[in-house]
């Protein structure tokens, strides 16, 4: 297996962890694929919001997860665009029903193998 082939498919594991702490509400395993200096931003009501990773993590602990809830899950990478062989730009769909997401996550091959060391996103409320 080529090197970029095996890079591509390391950085869709990683995501795909993102995936399931997301939509188990698992703190624990997004703080895996997370960089801790990572920041999550945001635009609401015109204004850029920013969150640290640290009390993103204390937020998801605090709230009921999809999963508890019966939510239907539905993720799927949209695009994964590779600049080199340590850096990747990610365009992903998931939902947290009432909100559907689309996320840009900035990952990066680092000294303890690929992290996400940025996430932008915007949702759509729907009922």
């Amino acid at each position: 297996m080529s090197t970029d082939r095996l890079d591509r498919s390391t950085v869709e594991a990683v995501v795909n962890h993102y995936f399931d702490g997301l939509y188990e509400g698992n703190a624990e395993k997004l703080g895996a694929v997370f960089d801790h200096s990572a920041d999550l931003r945001w635009v609401e009501k015109g204004k850029l919001q920013i969150l640290t990773v640290p009390d993103w993590l204390e937020r998801v602990r605090n709230r009921a997860s999809a999963k508890a809830e019966g939510k239907p899950r539905e993720d799927f990478i949209v695009t994964i665009d590779r600049s080199d062989d340590s850096t990747a730009f990610i365009k992903v769909r998931c939902q947290l029903p009432p909100r559907y997401f689309t996320d840009y996550l900035v990952a990066m091959k680092l000294s303890d193998g690929w992290k996400i060391v940025s996430k932008s996103y915007r949702y759509d409320l729907r009922e």
